[in-house]
Formats: structure tokens, C-alpha cells, sequence
């Protein structure tokens, strides 16, 4: 078993692992016990009660923070000829409307946090599944990164307010950043309880179990578990 260091031992005796605490007390904690000489990320995890490998138990959608993430957002955008140039007008950080630009992200290049794109352009990012695919970059309807010209500005706009994708992974767990210890307790609690209101809605009608367990913790520091109940009711 991997030994922690001094200031994770201290900052892990803070929080007392039988507890299940209030949301608000929880976001305190991640903050007070964050191990970082940078300003570290606060992420939720999620134990869910479904089965990953059913259709009807898939839970995948879009969440706009109200307080953001607390970073610079560099967006890609797979665009050509108008909606090329209405997505370099709205803000997009790169345009994917060559080949030279596709050679580059097949070769491995991925210097971007999202990636959106026309209908029209998802032949050709569709065909860079293998890089995109597993840093989940791959542009998809339900994530509300497939979108008309038309509403790129849109898109681009939310993408770089804090939009965050939650999605079920293969270990029916949901991973998602929610701030940095900067914003504060009451910042992060906002955010969080966007987060849960989306989750929430997003709830299979296949689902007998849903939410199990909440956990905050920033990075590198311990893990404050959550009552799941009011986690749900918030």
C-alpha cells in the first residue's frame, strides 16, 4: 500500500472517514485539507448504482456551472466555410477545417479541452476516434457538442463559462471537476448543487439504485464522503 506524505497524513486527520457530512461542511473540508502549493482542482465522484454495459442505464449530459471551472477553456472547433468563420468570430481557439489540422490530432495532438463540430464535419472527427475517444473529446449530440453553425456561438460561449460533461464510466463510477479551493466554500457549493440537480433529472427509468456515493476531494488531498441524500435533495 503507497505511504502518504506528511501534509496528506495531516490533512487526512481532519476529516473523520465514518462521517457522512452536509454538503456545505463537505466543500469546507475539500478546501481546508487541500495539499497543493497550486491552486488545485475540487472533483466529485460518484458510485452509481447502475450497470454500465445496459443501454437503459446510461447516464451522459451537459452542466453549466454557474461559477465555472477556474481555468482558461481552449476550445476546438471542426468547422468549414461559414461555420468556419462564425466559430472564429464567436471566440474558438482552433479551427479543424484542414487536413493539416486533422494529420496533427491523428498524429496525437490534443492541446484543447473540447472539442465541438457541424454535422457536416463529423465524418472527419469521427475518424480520429482512437485519439479523441479515449479523452473523451469525441464532439457528440448528447454532450451538446454536435451543433448547427448557426449555434456555435452558443456552444462556444457556455463551453468557455464552465460547461462540464458527466457521464458514466465503464466502472459505474462519474468523475467531475467542479471548481478550484480558490472559489471558496459557498462558490463550490453552487456548483456542486448544479451538478446534482443535473444528475439528478438525468436519472434512467431502468435505475433501481441510483446515486450510492458522493465523494469531494481536491487534488491530491483526502476524500470527504457526502450524504447521499442530501446530496440529491439539495
Amino acid at each position: 500500500m503507497a505511504k502518504h506524505g506528511k501534509k496528506y497524513r495531516a490533512a487526512a486527520e481532519k476529516v473523520d472517514r465514518d462521517t457522512f457530512y452536509a454538503p456545505g461542511d463537505a466543500m469546507k473540508l475539500a478546501v481546508e485539507t487541500s495539499t497543493t502549493s497550486f491552486d488545485s482542482t475540487i472533483e466529485v465522484h460518484l458510485r452509481m448504482g447502475l450497470d454500465p454495459r445496459k443501454a437503459d442505464q446510461q447516464v451522459r449530459d451537459t452542466v453549466n456551472l454557474p461559477h465555472g471551472l477556474g481555468k482558461t477553456v481552449r476550445v476546438l472547433v471542426f468547422a468549414s466555410g461559414e461555420g468556419a468563420t462564425i466559430a472564429r468570430d464567436a471566440g474558438a481557439d482552433i479551427i479543424a477545417d484542414d487536413d493539416e489540422i486533422l494529420k496533427k490530432i491523428q498524429g496525437g495532438w490534443t492541446e484543447f479541452d473540447i472539442a465541438i463540430a457541424t454535422p457536416d464535419m463529423m465524418g472527419k472527427a469521427g475518424r480520429l476516434g482512437r485519439v479523441l475517444g479515449p479523452r473523451n473529446l469525441m464532439p457528440n449530440p448528447k454532450a451538446g457538442t454536435v451543433v448547427k453553425a448557426e449555434d456555435l456561438p452558443k456552444a462556444i460561449d457556455e463551453a468557455k463559462a464552465g460547461r462540464v460533461e458527466y457521464r458514466l464510466d465503464k466502472t459505474a463510477n462519474i468523475h467531475v471537476p467542479i471548481g478550484k479551493t480558490s472559489f471558496g466554500a459557498e462558490k463550490l457549493l453552487d456548483n456542486f448543487t448544479a451538478l446534482m440537480n443535473a444528475i439528478v433529472k438525468s436519472r434512467p427509468a431502468a435505475a433501481k439504485v441510483y446515486i450510492q456515493r458522493v465523494t469531494v476531494a481536491s487534488t491530491m488531498g483526502p476524500g470527504v464522503k457526502i450524504d447521499a441524500n442530501q446530496a440529491q435533495s439539495l
